[in-house]
């Protein structure tokens, strides 16, 4: 049997008027009084599932990922990797969605755009996301032309695109074909001006091609994350790294090299600046190892050669140096065909150059997962906690449908989640919390709002999300977290001052049976209280509920028999 919990919540007046109109048919079920204390999350183990063919020994520095179920999400847009500026903001790309009422979208051929942004503050779970307007560059002869390596430093923003084309014969699979890159966009004042990449898709920066089934190597490049303004680059210049493929390919399939799957991870490097940035000629190439065992360079782009190869399992690629574990971390998506559900590992390595080691293979993350990345800035200062950037579930099926997301807070959008870097000992600590009941009744399995989709009748601006997708807007009412010290607006929901027809509705994707609900009113004592409402449940019966606890240290419990319902209103 399971408990339906929505967490503190508001409606500005009261449903008197509805009250008295289903007073003579509206029984009410058994109501109680229960005090609430609210309880930390249990930091939660993702089970690693190895493929059978991974090809990296286990790490034993970072034996695994624990999500303590703190986490944020911002905008209505993907395509996020921030850059730790010298001014302490992070910037970044971004594309395909809205910052507020602010559209860019990458796709259109000539007409493709890319967005840019502005990260502003400390904490991840209150930042502020301030859209720099976007920038038109043609895409042609491909149809798509989307953010990539992005870098701020020395006050000086860097800002590549790639190229990427459908393939007609697998119309349904997403950006199919990779292509190349054409060159870098550069600010000299935080993204306010621009100049043009020199560059253009059919000459790009590194000599490849997606056309005619040729294959490229620094696909959807991203720069390796060395801290504030490259503070811990071992020689001053900038990293990059790419995914690719190569001919012939040992086990071929449909989509291979995509926007989000590949064979290979690729590695080059530059002295960043305006002069050198768009010139090839400045560029050098990680080109295996030497005899000594140490890793060979060359500015020869026809000498490159792989950092890291496992077939049909390297997509997207990011890296990040964690200074106080002096450990590079890369992030990699596994996400072919591009428009189901996708995998993402970790791996770790003392040196950029391997060898790495598998800290977690996270199956289904997201459950449709990518753009994944650990900005520098948010990594703490024992260096075993961080926060994973990501984009999820932008496919039909998944795009506004909080009920697939996995972890609890992913959606299409800039996602923030905070994890844990285990070592063995924490790893044992944490292994089993999936097999334990939650101290708080809010945050158990057996609340299935959890799991419920969310809309309401309105919501006033202060308690709106940030996100303009209305399915969105009342999932604070509904996350577990009854914030009794800071009363933050983002973990309640307040309607827009509406009166008798204000409601929120939560809808589940099969019929659940329940037979208990706990309501919890705002805890600001000060602006309303609910003295009255109505349940109706989708079987059409009806329960009439009583006063709230007005400071949200109680909730009111409302219980009854046992029913099936695909549905609830309040």
């Amino acid at each position: 049997m399971r408990k339906v919990l929505l967490s503190s919540f508001m409606i500005f007046l009261f449903f008197a008027n509805i009250m008295n109109f289903f007073s003579s048919c509206s029984p009410r079920g058994r109501e109680a009084l229960v005090s609430y204390q609210p309880r930390p999350w249990l930091p939660q183990v993702w089970k690693s599932e190895l493929p059978g063919d991974c090809p990296f020994e286990k790490s034993s520095d970072i034996v695994g990922v624990a999500f303590t179920r703190r986490c944020a999400s911002y905008t209505d847009a993907d395509t996020w990797y921030p850059s730790w500026a010298s001014d302490g903001n992070m910037y970044s790309g971004w594309t395909d969605g809205e910052i507020g009422e602010e559209s860019c979208h990458s796709s259109g051929g000539e007409k493709a755009h890319t967005g840019n942004a502005k990260i502003v503050g400390d904490d991840p779970l209150n930042l502020q996301i301030i859209s720099l307007g976007s920038c038109r560059a043609s895409a042609l002869p491909y149809r798509g032309r989307y953010p990539c390596a992005n870098l701020v430093h020395n006050g000086i923003w860097y800002y590549a695109t790639y190229c990427i084309d459908f393939d007609p014969d697998v119309p349904e699979y997403s950006w199919a074909v990779l292509g190349p890159v054409p060159g870098f966009r550069i600010s000299y004042d935080y993204g306010k001006t621009w100049i043009d990449s020199p560059l253009s898709p059919e000459n790009p920066l590194f000599p490849e091609s997606g056309k005619n089934g040729q294959k490229v190597k620094m696909g959807t490049p991203h720069f390796v994350d060395f801290g504030k303004d490259l503070e811990y680059s071992p020689d001053g210049k900038a990293y990059l790294v790419g995914h690719g493929a190569s001919d012939p390919d040992p086990k071929p399939r449909k989509a291979n090299l995509s926007w989000i799957a590949g064979d290979e991870v690729y590695l080059a490097r530059v002295k960043p600046s305006p002069e050198n940035i768009n010139n090839i000629a400045k560029y050098e190439f990680f080109c295996g190892y030497g005899q000594d065992k140490q890793p060979v360079w060359s500015a020869d782009f026809s000498k490159i050669k792989p950092l890291i190869q496992w077939n049909n399992r390297l997509g997207c690629v990011t890296m990040t140096y964690n200074a106080p574990l002096k450990k590079f971390l890369t992030c990699i998506t596994d996400g072919w065909p591009g428009v189901k559900n996708m995998n993402t590992y970790i791996l770790e390595s003392d040196s950029m150059t391997g060898p790495w080691r598998l800290v977690t293979f996270m199956k289904d993350f997201g459950k449709q997962g990518y753009f994944v990345n650990f900005p520098s800035k948010f990594i703490s200062t024992d260096g075993r906690t961080a926060w994973l950037c990501y984009s999820a579930n932008f496919h039909q099926g998944y795009f506004t449908n909080r009920t697939v997301a996995d972890p609890i807070g992913s959606r299409y959008a800039l996602c923030l989640q905070e994890v844990r870097l285990l070592d063995a000992n924490e790893f044992e600590q944490y292994k089993d919390n999936d097999t334990k009941q939650e101290a708080d009744p809010l945050k158990s399995s057996k609340n299935i709002a959890l799991r419920a989709r969310v809309y309401v009748s309105s919501i006033k601006k202060l308690h709106k999300p940030f996100t303009e997708l209305v399915d969105h807007f009342g999932e604070g009412a509904v996350d577990g977290i009854v914030d009794l010290k800071t009363m933050s607006p983002k973990h309640e929901w307040a309607s827009n001052s509406e009166r008798e027809s204000a409601m929120i509705r939560l809808i589940w994707e099969k019929p659940e049976k329940i037979h208990c609900i706990w309501l919890f009113d705002r805890p600001d004592t000060k602006s309303s209280h609910i003295t009255s409402g109505l349940l109706v449940f989708s079987d059409g019966s009806t329960l009439r509920v009583g006063e709230l606890p007005d400071d949200a240290t109680a909730c009111k419990e409302v219980s009854f028999p046992p029913k099936k319902v695909t549905w609830l209103a309040f």
